[in-house]
């Protein structure tokens, strides 16, 4: 080849050439969700959770637009979502709900992230570090109500409550729990956990100390529990224009944020009794219009919406016939 340059994949390509399937989110859609819930659950603060790539929207223009829009903290499941916020300049406070380990505290120290501490094992570690590096650490303790994944037990949290009063290089700023049931019909187990939180933060009042911010709610709790609000709700799916389960539908009127677009690529009338898609798991039932559009499984449209999900067409419903491919 010597030194010529290759002249392959080097000609610009019209955008009306490539697939015409994209995802859109709307921003203002958003913002209208965000606003929506402000207003059910005030006074309470509200956490956008934007974890998992804000739950597929995308997380850097979500978490831009919460902050621009006056959102006072984020939320997200690891460290990497929050240092990649921070990276992207996002400066209200950022918690990461996740748990950790002693390895990774010097990283929420050094992109200032809110962190839960677990254990005292955990706490004991933060403030070791804090005090060496000469940094204050933003801290939520997180008590396990019966959700059984991480936290002090609620029946032992004075211990974690305690050392937490103790420490000098850890601002507590707020104490957490989270529901096991929070999308069932029936809140006996919700308010079973809510009340054991309770019982359990009442230390710091016994202890005539400041009570940290208290959060145990999340999209479903601030639905089916408003009691359960206290100081701050954690809103994830909420804030996307989905509801946590359908018996929460009609608790508050919401803006889908993501929609999928695409063309009809192709249309050909299939005559009664065909089979059609791989398996022929559906059978015309008489002779019947079909369009194939460009978008599938390899773009997250799942299996599951073989002969179940639908589409609009010029506003229009139909049904997804097949198996999506």
């Amino acid at each position: 080849m010597g030194n010529k340059k290759s002249t392959a994949m080097t000609l610009p390509i019209n955008p009306i050439h490539l697939r015409p399937t994209v995802m859109e989110v709307d921003l203002d859609a958003l913002e209208h969700n965000f606003k929506a819930i402000e207003k059910l659950v005030a006074p309470s603060v509200v956490m956008p959770i934007v974890k998992s790539n804000a739950y597929g929207h995308g997380m850097e223009a979500c978490a831009k637009h919460l902050e621009q829009i006056g959102a006072k903290c984020l939320g997200v499941a690891l460290l990497e979502e929050g240092v990649l916020l921070r990276q992207v300049g996002i400066k209200i406070p950022i918690l990461v709900l996740g748990g950790i380990f002693s390895g990774q505290i010097q990283y929420f120290l050094d992109f200032d992230l809110d962190l839960l501490a677990s254990s005292v094992y955990k706490l004991e570690a933060i403030e070791e570090l804090a005090k060496k590096t000469k940094k204050r650490a933003r801290v939520h303790l997180e008590v396990d109500t019966g959700m059984e994944r991480i936290g002090v037990h609620y029946y032992t949290a004075e211990t974690l409550f305690k050392r937490a009063l103790e420490c000098e290089h850890c601002d507590i700023v707020g104490v957490s729990s989270h529901f096991a049931t929070a999308d069932s019909p029936d809140t006996e187990f919700q308010k079973i956990q809510l009340e054991r939180f309770l019982e359990a933060i009442s230390y710091f009042k016994k202890q005539n100390a400041p009570t940290p911010m208290r959060h145990i709610a999340a999209s479903g709790g601030s639905l089916s529990l408003p009691e359960s609000r206290l100081d701050m709700v954690r809103i994830g799916v909420l804030l996307y224009g989905v509801h946590p389960a359908p018996h929460l539908a009609n608790k508050i009127a919401l803006k889908p944020v993501m929609s999928l677009r695409s063309r009809v690529v192709f249309f050909k009338v299939v005559k009664k009794g065909t089979g059609v898609s791989y398996g022929l798991t559906w059978t015309a039932p008489e002779d019947t219009r079909v369009v194939t559009v460009p978008i599938g499984y390899g773009d997250g449209y799942v299996r599951r919406l073989s002969n179940k999900g639908e589409a609009l067409i010029q506003g229009k419903r139909y049904p997804v016939i097949g198996r999506v491919c």
